[in-house]
């Protein structure tokens, strides 16, 4: 079964610049222009370092369909879609297929908890319905849920589900899901700190807070990999540890805000609860 690589390397998940009226589409052009100059392989909007949790209903749709319209192809854009809500994601990735994003991001339900059994049907019942490839977001430490291996491999059944976005942090977990899957979802680290470790399991590359901040030489560190260069990779890997660290110094995307605008990508402004 052959499946569609959405990307290879490394994906920004792109900060959202908001003012206190709201998204601040002219910072957010310049940012999404300035990613793809810098040559970032894709970008992810409307996801955890989007602030998603925050965005209205309007504001989350118009985000996507914005960056769709801005990158016009340069590059794949990701739309974040995911809910603990299975109508909402519905709509979400519906409504990203329609706007122009060229793959959808499902977050695990969060909150509600759900059991293998639900993650299954819940996205098998969203790639059914979504028009580019889905994939699947576990990012345990926030949702509360952890997808299984098992429940890996009974997805990657399904064509139009095509990769892995894997923050669980678990090296263990995550070779025993490799071992189900390889070949039939592609894996993209979720952590910055364990890019080459991924990429050594078979990984496609990193969906990326890091690369908000430094694009280019994160491009550069999955390019080193997969050109061979493993001791390469791997120096830089180490190289921004301590970078990668003060970003997630607070909860993701308190210090990468923060950089963004004493970089100039934006205001220094964010929604409560966080600050």
């Amino acid at each position: 079964m052959e499946k569609k690589t959405v990307f290879t390397g490394a994906a920004t998940a792109l900060i959202t610049p908001l003012t206190e009226e709201g998204i601040d589409y002219a910072a957010f052009e310049r940012l999404i222009n300035w990613q793809i100059e810098e040559g970032i392989n894709a970008l992810v909007v409307a996801g955890t370092t989007g602030e998603a949790s925050t965005l209205s209903d309007d504001e989350h749709r118009d985000a996507i369909a914005f960056a769709a319209k801005i990158a016009n192809g340069r590059v794949p854009v990701i739309a974040g879609t995911g809910s603990n809500d299975t109508e909402y994601a519905l709509d979400l990735t519906r409504c990203a297929c329609e706007a122009g994003a060229d793959a959808v991001l499902s977050v695990t339900p969060y909150y509600n908890k759900a059991t293998q059994k639900g993650l299954y049907q819940m996205y098998t019942r969203i790639a059914d319905e979504s028009t580019v490839p889905v994939i699947l977001y576990n990012v345990p430490s926030r949702t509360g849920v952890n997808i299984a291996p098992k429940t890996y491999e009974a997805l990657a059944e399904h064509p139009n589900i095509v990769g892995i976005k894997e923050a669980n942090g678990d090296i263990s977990k995550i070779v025993e899901t490799m071992a189900r899957v390889r070949g039939r979802l592609d894996l993209y680290s979720g952590n910055d700190d364990q890019i080459v470790p991924l990429m050594a399991l078979g990984g496609k590359g990193v969906i990326s807070v890091l690369s908000n901040v430094l694009p280019r030489e994160t491009v550069e560190l999955c390019n080193r990999f997969f050109r061979g260069d493993i001791a390469g990779a791997a120096e830089l890997q180490c190289r921004y540890h301590r970078l990668i660290d003060a970003l997630f110094s607070e909860v993701n995307p308190i210090p990468v805000k923060a950089a963004m605008a004493a970089m100039g990508y934006c205001e220094d402004y964010l929604r409560l609860p966080l600050t």
